[in-house]
């Protein structure tokens, strides 16, 4: 068994999911997420330019949106705000739920969700102690309904948290349930100060699910002040992050599950493909 190359559904700005999943299609991948997603109407899919999924709508619609296009749903995201104090504007245990369900429905094994950055003075001001707790809380009924819907629910790297080998070997001891797993992002990862060697080294037979960046030296001056970044504009291997090791780590792991690029841009995204089929992944 190998790696898989998928691809991340929001490869052109204000688009459509149908647009995003085309593109993908052409450009001869087999695999692709569900990216973007919030629960009730969302007027930009109505008026043409988002590529959000609604929690709310009938997930077989979204199966055949993929398989009309010969592709397959590997994740659902649900990143979520879980440091802040719950807020129904916030995105979080509810949501997480509806996209559990959701890809339950559509046999999708995994929902892929993160604390994020705190942006009130309530998140900000938590101690590790106590983000953890705060995590762990609101994750609670989300592992419940995923144990009891046969999906895995994975921490990525994307916050202040998820983003150390500290925080995440804390949140693992913290949350017993046979539904967490992690998702490893390169570039999140990176971001936040984390070898990503180290961390697949770490949390390897944890790991379920990889999001592929790669990031140019000037992102260097900001590691271990911000913990995430959508997209990369530039092809892996060509930027500071050791992209191979990483893969080699997986390997010895012995990963062979579905990955997705986050990469903008035509000519990145085909020789960040190119770049992992020489490592021996497969599309």
């Amino acid at each position: 068994m190998a790696i898989k190359i998928g691809c991340f559904a929001l490869v052109d700005p204000f688009s459509t999911l149908d647009h995003q999943l085309d593109r993908i299609r052409d450009w001869g991948f087999t695999y692709a997420d569900v990216t973007d997603t919030s629960d009730g109407a969302v007027l930009g899919n109505h008026f043409g330019f988002s590529a959000v999924a609604s929690l709310d709508s009938n997930p077989f619609d979204l199966k055949r949106l993929f398989e009309d296009r010969g592709l397959q749903i590997t994740s659902y995201c649900a990143h979520s705000d879980l440091l802040d104090a719950a807020a129904p504007w916030r995105y979080g245990t509810a949501e997480i739920i509806k996209a559990v369900r959701s890809a339950a429905t559509i046999g999708v094994p995994h929902v892929i969700t993160t604390e994020g950055e705190p942006v009130t003075p309530f998140g900000k001001n938590l101690d590790q102690k106590e983000a953890v707790f705060t995590i762990a809380e609101k994750l609670h009924e989300p592992l419940r309904v995923a144990e009891d819907h046969g999906v895995t629910i994975l921490l990525e790297p994307h916050g202040p948290i998820t983003g150390t080998i500290d925080g995440t070997s804390a949140l693992l001891e913290r949350i017993d349930s046979p539904a967490l797993a992690l998702n490893l992002d390169t570039g999140n990862i990176w971001l936040a100060g984390t070898d990503p060697v180290e961390y697949v080294r770490t949390f390897g037979e944890k790991i379920q699910h990889v999001h592929w960046k790669d990031l140019g030296s000037e992102w260097e001056e900001r590691r271990g002040t911000i913990y995430g970044c959508g997209m990369s504009p530039i092809a892996l291997g060509s930027g500071v992050i050791d992209i191979e090791g990483a893969f080699r780590a997986l390997e010895g792991a012995g990963f062979d599950g579905h990955t997705t690029l986050e990469i903008g841009g035509d000519e990145a995204v085909l020789d960040s493909a190119t770049y992992l089929s020489r490592l021996g992944a497969e599309r």
